[in-house]
């Protein structure tokens, strides 16, 4: 699943519409700007993805498109990243949320 365009584009909108009660338990809309291309991760109502940034969105997460496909094949390498300033999230606690959508 390593590519950001299959993530966004298909992976995650099918596991959104598959789990309706992951989208309702997280309840917020993120923006992921990945070398400057932005997507919007809508988790309210039935939850929805699209290219672009939100103007209002929960959590910011920020991060080099290479660092964020290798967090896709390696979910656990997430606190790392994090912890390195690879991966920033503006809401710390929306941020621990995003390893239910990896998973």
């Amino acid at each position: 699943m390593g590519d950001v365009n299959d993530f966004f584009g298909n992976w995650l909108p099918d596991k959104l519409k598959n789990n309706p009660d992951l989208v309702k338990s997280i309840n917020a809309i993120y923006v992921f700007d990945l070398d400057g291309d932005k997507w919007t991760v809508d988790l309210t109502g039935d939850g929805s993805v699209a290219e672009g940034a939100h103007d209002e969105p929960g959590c910011v997460v920020t991060a080099a498109k290479g660092d964020f496909e290798n967090m896709l094949d390696n979910p656990s390498s997430a606190m790392m990243l994090f912890m390195s300033g690879k991966l920033k999230v503006t809401n710390v606690g929306l941020g621990i949320s995003l390893q239910k959508l990896l998973s």
